[in-house]
């Protein structure tokens, strides 16, 4: 007869699962010694687990299967909420295992008591409790097969002595596989659809990670229409790249031309996204929305015709409807884009002076030298905002990261995550020093799982994101600086490759260098803390807030604050 955790392993590898991330904790002994026996199983020991549900969520991005992540009872399993929520919020599947105390004592107030079925309730698709050890054969099968088909997080919590009991004897261990289907949406919806968009006279597109799979669908729907495309920042990766009606991003990361294309179209065609942000929304359009998940129709904005189906789909249906369009609206957005685009590139071009190095010459150097087929996973904040602009995707390249869920701290476990499920794959984190000293520890990670990640990391002292949003709130900046140590000598003390980069000429060797390194390598790159990235709209409120702190700074006797904001930024003046 065996344990109920060598059956969770056996389940789990027949399923296709090679590797668990996690801290070991003596509630999880039953679990990880069952590992330790596993041949075809390994064992991700990281430093903290919320880099433990970080990585579990980046492998089931990268692989499109089911990843798992376990922690220990109490304060260890607490420590995974995190990264869970940003694996359920990014539609990926991940099976969390959440240790409990010995059930006798549950409900006694027992030492590291707690209630991770309830805890996990918001973060999570699936979450109960294993009694016994006769209900976890039928109970992994239950959150597996739900985690996988609904795309999210299910966490299973089992007390430590369930995993040491045995489960029945003959208990099957059974695969549990993803099932394929095809969701198309009616001829009445469809022909209500054909019949808005045929009738405008100016279709844009917003595509979203739901396009993964439909790229001919989407261009051969934007010739058709001759619609701009404009990409949220999750379908980047699967829209922008080769695609002649593209017209970039929206949204506070955004490119003017994608803000201009929404707001100039009569008509709306979203297409797997769930962007968030109403005010890029336009005012008047019709809209009509395609969802595989029906309930996130109508969410954001108002939606004329609704559409529960998947994108390929739905547009290998909706394509032979359709009627062709003029191209006034394509040509002016697409030639708006082409300025914001050599706008943009001037910008990193640019920099090229005594130092410090500003951020987005950083992001294009990388994307310069990177692989055709890397795995990048930029930290929120100004890391994004410049991965969004500056990263050039092409098919192979991946872009993963916390842009649903918004945390700090994501970049490194993510990389661990995609560097552990590829071993010989280019993976690359584009790290703020927020961020990266946040979860510090993971350095040590990636010498002990000798993972070969390169770091870059944006090290401009400050909590930059927070500095501009504060500018434009009118309000002073507080409690956003950095003491940084030299991050290139704390990876070399750790047994990483270092380098630190001070001035722009040597950027591109320093990058060369790191690349080309075997092993895990960190280049720590000190960037203009004053760097202003517009967002593509400035609002009334915004323009006399960013006035409103430049006078309240002045007054408050930091006048020099506003004279280094205004030498960091001029070149962009010159380029407007």
């Amino acid at each position: 007869m065996s344990s109920a955790a060598e059956h969770l392993v056996a389940t789990l590898t027949a399923s296709g699962v090679r590797r668990i991330y996690g801290l070991p904790g003596d509630s999880l002994n039953g679990l990880t010694d069952a590992i330790r026996r596993e041949k075809d199983l390994t064992w991700q020991h990281v430093r903290h687990e919320e880099a433990a549900a970080f990585a579990a969520a980046a492998d089931a991005a990268v692989t499109g299967d089911l990843a798992v992540c376990a922690a220990s009872c109490g304060p260890g399993n607490l420590h995974l909420i995190n990264g869970l929520f940003d694996a359920q919020r990014s539609g990926v599947p991940v099976l969390a295992i959440a240790a409990q105390i010995p059930l006798a004592e549950i409900g006694t107030g027992y030492f590291q008591e707690t209630h991770p079925q309830d805890l996990f309730r918001e973060c999570s698709v699936y979450a109960e409790l294993v009694s016994n050890a006769e209900q976890l054969p039928r109970m992994l099968r239950i959150a597996m097969r739900t985690a996988i088909e609904r795309r999210g997080v299910a966490v299973l919590v089992v007390p430590g002595e369930v995993f040491q009991d045995g489960v029945p004897p003959g208990t099957q261990v059974r695969a549990v596989r993803a099932t394929t289907s095809v969701v198309v949406p009616g001829e009445e919806d469809l022909t209500a659809a054909a019949d808005v968009l045929n009738a405008a006279r100016r279709v844009t597109i917003l595509a979203g990670a739901g396009c993964a799979d439909a790229r001919a669908e989407l261009l051969a729907t934007a010739e058709r229409l001759q619609a701009p495309v404009v990409h949220a920042l999750r379908g980047k990766e699967y829209v922008e790249y080769r695609n002649p009606y593209d017209v970039g991003l929206t949204g506070l990361l955004g490119f003017p031309s994608g803000y201009r294309a929404m707001e100039h179209c009569d008509t709306l065609l979203m297409l797997g996204t769930d962007f968030p942000y109403r005010q890029f929304y336009p005012d008047q359009a019709k809209v009509v929305q395609v969802d595989l998940r029906a309930e996130r129709i109508g969410r954001r904005v108002p939606v004329d015709v609704p559409l529960a189906g998947g994108v390929k789909e739905t547009l290998a249906a909706l394509l032979p409807r359709l009627t062709g369009h003029d191209s006034k609206h394509l040509r002016l957005m697409t030639a708006h884009y082409q300025r914001t685009r050599s706008r943009f590139d001037s910008l990193a071009a640019a920099g090229h002076g005594p130092g410090p190095v500003h951020p987005q010459s950083v992001v294009a150097a990388v994307d310069r030298l990177a692989a055709d087929d890397a795995v990048f996973t930029p930290d929120v904040g100004t890391p994004t905002l410049w991965a969004a602009r500056y990263l050039t995707m092409n098919g192979r390249r991946r872009l993963i990261g916390s842009f649903t869920h918004g945390s700090m701290a994501n970049a490194l476990p993510q990389a661990i995550g995609a560097q552990a499920a590829h071993p010989t794959r280019q993976v690359v984190s584009l790290s703020g020093d927020g961020g990266l000293a946040m979860l510090l520890g993971e350095l040590l990670t990636l010498r002990q799982q000798h993972l070969p990640v390169k770091i870059v990391v944006l090290n401009n002292a400050a909590l930059g994101f927070v500095e501009l949003e504060m500018k434009a709130a009118g309000v002073l900046n507080f409690g956003t600086g950095l003491t940084n140590p030299n991050f290139a000598d704390v990876a070399n003390a750790v047994g990483l490759y270092g380098r630190r980069v001070e001035h722009p000429g040597e950027l591109e060797n320093a990058l060369k260098d790191a690349f080309a390194h075997p092993g895990p390598a960190l280049v720590d790159v000190v960037t203009e803390r004053e760097e202003i990235a517009l967002p593509p709209k400035v609002s009334f409120e915004q323009a006399k807030g960013f006035a409103l702190w430049a006078t309240r700074s002045i007054l408050n006797g930091s006048g020099h604050d506003v004279l280094q904001v205004a030498s960091a930024n001029l070149r962009q003046l010159k380029l407007e």
